[in-house]
């Protein structure tokens, strides 16, 4: 299993808390601090689309307008923790933020 999470996140944390709570031990890839390989990040947008991008964030609330038009796959290039979290692959498939479907999913 593989987490895409940030360390300041309260949410990526209480992922990671329950995911080794249930006994997972998941490889954790900070997305600012070791950032994304464009590979992953391509596949990732790929799957989730522009939903990838939060635009709740303070990273999207100091972007320019103009640079709010640029695709998401460069937004997410340039600001990787425009991001929603946690993004966790669990060998089957991928699973976008920590809501009751992906607790159910990732958790049994």
């Amino acid at each position: 299993m593989h987490v895409f999470a940030l360390k300041q996140c309260d949410t990526c944390r209480k992922a990671l808390s329950a995911l080794r709570a249930a006994g997972h031990d998941p490889v954790v890839t900070d997305v600012r601090a070791d950032g994304i390989p464009p590979d992953t990040l391509a596949e990732i947008h790929r799957i989730f689309g522009d939903a990838l991008v939060n635009r709740r964030s303070t990273t999207w609330r100091g972007l320019s307008e103009a640079e709010r038009e640029a695709p998401a796959l460069d937004l997410l290039v340039r600001h990787p923790t425009l991001m929603k979290r946690p993004v966790i692959h669990d060998g089957q498939g991928w699973h976008l933020g920590w809501g009751p479907e992906v607790r159910k999913s990732v958790l049994g």
